[in-house]
């Protein structure tokens, strides 16, 4: 019997980050050994056991074969006589398929903490890129969510997805096999994710592959409009880095479905919030958002327009915000929801002077007379700038059809 510490745990240590959960594969041993060492079988699928006292994952090795649609369409062998490669080779990224070897089911503690690794784990960390193991990542439609996933837990470290994984998760879009994961499923990975330091990176290339039609449609919808897409990923941006929690990314994200939110200068536009409101019920169900997300998520977009103007709401308004969003019950819901409409605030004002200095870049010397001298050279250059600003601003702003 052969115990190796594998998968995240291994990954964790080499990128230098915290280890929050070990999980270990034992090569050699059968139900029956393992029991008998007091440990505890969960799952009927396929065999996982407890640690009696530590409680970690234990599985023995195993192989899977595909055999029918989604994520649980795999029957799964296990027996004394699977390899660990052949149990490695399984796994969805190479970065996630490496083994460090430990001393016994009792002591897990390295016997010489040498990283086993068949499929170029290594390199893919020294590249920083990530990678899939074997072409059984096509089989499984839930490897496309996790590798989006891991692709904005490690963005921040200069992580890319290789080409030709990419390609993979493209084709098992394009097969419908993502229609056969469960929305449980969907939204473990989805949360986990918007959990991140780089939330906006896993909406972008879940967008990006057209990943989101299935379980969030109106999503899609409303990010083909530039605008909004890049706005609300730059306030998931912000909302990672000042640390909110899930129901304010959330809702963040679900500000999406509501245009008006985003051309709050043209103050004669119409705010209808009843279509971004049936809009996150659709998601909410589809995708099996927890009620917290989605009941948040419909209030933030109701009174966000208020929340942002916040300095000049008559004392009438005030009192009227604090009932529509229960504050008089719940204090801290409209401190939250407050720092999320700052967060919101922040990703319009960055967006907008974002198109500024691209304003800015676009105009040079040879978009100004060519016989200007001294101070008409610059005056010109700015006043350039600013007629193509406006141009821009202008091209930005919404019919009255937007609702």
């Amino acid at each position: 019997m052969q115990v190796y510490l594998v998968g995240g745990a291994v990954r964790d240590h080499l990128l230098g980050r915290p280890i929050k959960d070990k999980d270990f594969v034992v090569v050699g041993a059968t139900v029956s050994s393992m029991l008998d060492a007091g440990f505890q079988q969960v799952g009927a699928d396929f065999p996982v056991f407890l640690h009696p006292t530590s409680h970690a994952e234990y599985a023995l090795a195993r192989t899977e074969r595909k055999q029918g649609l989604g994520y649980q369409g795999f029957s799964v062998h296990a027996s004394p006589d699977v390899s660990l490669k052949d149990d490695l080779q399984r796994r969805d990224l190479t970065i996630n398929a490496m083994a460090i070897e430990v001393v016994s089911l009792t002591d897990d503690a390295p016997i010489s903490g040498e990283v086993i690794d068949y499929y170029g784990g290594l390199a893919d960390i020294e590249n920083k890129t990530l990678r899939h193991v074997s072409m059984a990542f096509s089989e499984d439609p839930l490897r496309v969510l996790r590798a989006a996933r891991f692709y904005s837990r490690y963005y921040d470290l200069g992580f890319t997805i290789a080409d030709e994984t990419l390609t993979l998760m493209r084709q098992l879009v394009s097969s419908g096999e993502l229609a056969h994961l469960s929305a449980e499923r969907i939204w473990q990975e989805s949360s986990r994710a918007t959990m991140q330091l780089s939330p906006h990176v896993y909406w972008q290339q879940l967008y990006e592959i057209g990943a989101l039609t299935e379980y969030f449609a109106p999503l899609n919808q409303a990010w083909t409009d530039d605008h909004i897409r890049e706005t609300v990923q730059t306030a998931l941006y912000f909302a990672a880095q000042m640390k909110l929690n899930l129901s304010q990314r959330w809702a963040l994200l679900m500000t999406s479905l509501h245009p008006p939110l985003f051309h709050l200068p043209y103050t004669d536009l119409p705010s209808n919030d009843l279509t971004a409101v049936k809009s996150i019920n659709e998601i909410g169900n589809t995708a099996k958002v927890p009620k917290a997300q989605t009941q948040f998520a419909k209030l933030f977009v109701q009174q966000a327009e208020k929340l942002i103007a916040i300095n000049s709401l008559s004392a009438a308004e005030k009192i009227d915000l604090i009932q529509a969003s229960g504050a008089h019950k719940e204090p801290d819901k409209l401190s939250q929801l407050l720092v999320t409409s700052h967060v919101l605030q922040l990703a319009i004002q960055h967006r907008q002077m974002m198109i500024a200095l691209g304003s800015f870049h676009a105009i040079g010397m040879e978009d100004i007379q060519p016989d200007l001298k001294g101070p008409a050279i610059g005056e010109a250059l700015r006043q350039t700038r600013i007629e193509h600003l406006q141009a821009h601003d202008m091209s930005l702003k919404p019919s009255r059809k937007v609702v």
